[in-house]
């Protein structure tokens, strides 16, 4: 029989008891000096830090992306050249549930990958969707906000949903895409990712370009029907999780195709529709999609808490070769993301293992809670004490000019800057007989809910006539609404 070790406190000093607690007598009141059973009690009222307020309930795993098609003309970036191999994190969750919600739920899935490379960690933080609902940051938390719970009643609604949704027309292709069965996936592995945003990549000599990522699943796209997607929930709320964690431990390593969508830096301009805005995709007919290398996950983390609860996301985190673009949605996100970070974890949340650097840290950042990492003196600059400094070449070509008035507005500088055109290509050019028929039915069902008011139900049905009179005569009819 192995031996066993000896339970101790989490100082390390070993523990006087598994299961008594300290007293007057067998039968006497408990001792405050009982430090074991303090800890104890204490450690576990706060074993759960604040459960994200997006993103809540997800999964992952580790593994490896490999470049083998040669981008140096378009990123100067090390982990995307040729022949490079980075260690990395793969975090998918649903977006509006909590903890405990189910994974087949009609909803977003987050698609975050932390890539441990030599220059520091890149975080892309994405979906599978290569779009959102909203091209603002300031209606971001009002928008999930309509997609949580009432604070009357805590109770989630449809007609919240669809009073947000119908007032904010740039939400058509995003809710086109969620209410189709591509909003339920079958599972993590048979859904692709996007980075969805645009991004700046520059080369060794400066030249810039903008680039978007989709990860290709090789698994294939399978999704469940409505009716499947909702049985799911009751069958297995924690499927997605499960198969994943099953698929890695029994050597089926899921795997993406990376692919990118380059557009030369001076296209921007002058596009038919403005490319930072984050409810619109970039035509694959204007700007092909480029195999560029593959994402394999190989290995289950071993503890939940430690590695996934714990891992945090920065699309701030960007290495040399790479910058944000003007898209409004990710300049928000550069704050958003590290602020949650430090009220929910910690301000040293990156000295946590799941989030430390591979690559040397050479900080004058120093101090505050749970800190067990400083860099010691000096912790200043400038400085004469041989302290870091920081290498400006580095960066050479991240820059670019801004002009304009200081304005909030959704002015419109591109032709065919509408919220309608893509959604509509995507109902009459993309869906098959039967992916219409099924976003029919999904749109009729959601907005059929109770607490959907009858005058709820005629602006759903004009919105999605605004996409296409077929599409909403259908509704119509499905809701019962009369109107031509």
């Amino acid at each position: 029989m192995t031996e066993r070790p000896t339970t101790t406190t989490n100082a390390g000093i070993p523990a006087p008891s598994d299961e008594f607690s300290q007293s007057v007598g067998p039968n006497g009141p408990l001792l405050l000096q009982d430090h074991y059973l303090i800890q104890k009690m204490a450690q576990f009222n706060r074993e759960r830090v604040p459960e994200r307020v997006v993103h809540a309930k997800g999964g992952g795993a580790y593994g490896v992306l490999q470049i083998t098609e040669d981008v140096s003309q378009f990123t100067k970036a090390g982990l995307f050249q040729k022949g490079a191999e980075t260690d990395l994190l793969l975090r998918f969750s649903t977006v509006a549930g909590e903890l405990g919600s189910a994974d087949s739920a009609r909803d977003p899935r987050g698609f975050a990958i932390k890539l441990y490379t030599g220059q520091g960690n890149y975080d892309l933080v994405g979906n599978n969707t290569p779009i959102f609902f909203i091209r603002d940051p300031q209606k971001f938390s009002d928008f999930i906000h309509s997609q949580k719970r009432r604070a009357d009643t805590h109770l989630r609604d449809n007609n919240m949903q669809w009073d947000f949704w119908t007032l904010s027309p740039e939400s058509a292709h995003q809710v086109t895409f969620l209410m189709s069965d591509r909003g339920t996936p079958a599972s993590w592995r048979h859904m692709n990712g996007y980075g969805s945003h645009t991004f700046l990549w520059y080369n060794a000599d400066g030249a810039k370009f903008w680039v978007k990522y989709h990860f290709k699943t090789d698994q294939g796209i399978k999704n469940f029907t409505g009716a499947e997607a909702d049985a799911m929930k009751s069958v297995d709320p924690d499927h997605h999780l499960r198969d994943l964690r099953t698929a890695i431990a029994s050597g089926d390593h899921p795997a993406w195709t990376l692919q990118i969508q380059i557009m030369p830096f001076e296209d921007a301009a002058e596009y038919r529709f403005n490319p930072f805005d984050l409810t619109k995709v970039w035509p694959h007919g204007d700007y092909p999609p480029i195999d560029i290398g593959k994402l394999t996950l190989n290995r289950n983390p071993e503890n939940y808490f430690a590695e996934i609860e714990q891992a945090a996301f920065d699309p701030a985190n960007l290495v040399p070769g790479i910058g944000a673009s003007p898209d409004k949605m990710l300049q928000g996100r550069l704050f958003s993301y590290p602020d949650t970070h430090r009220y929910r974890i910690g301000p040293n949340y990156l000295q946590l293992p799941v989030n430390r650097p591979k690559a040397p840290v050479h900080s004058y950042n120093k101090d505050g809670p749970m800190t067990y990492v400083n860099s010691g003196d000096p912790v200043y600059a400038p400085n004469s004490m041989g302290g870091p400094v920081a290498d400006p070449e580095l960066w050479k070509g991240e820059s670019y000019a801004v002009a304009g008035e200081i304005i909030r507005s959704a002015y419109v500088l591109h032709p065919e800057d509408d919220d309608y055109g893509q959604p509509r290509t995507l109902w009459e050019k993309v869906l098959s007989d039967t992916d219409r028929a099924h976003l029919v039915a999904n749109i009729v069902g959601h907005a059929s809910a109770p607490e959907v008011t009858a005058d709820m139900k005629v602006r759903v049905v004009e919105y999605w006539r605004n996409i296409a009179k077929d599409l909403g005569d259908h509704v119509a009819k499905g809701l019962a609404v009369n109107g031509s």
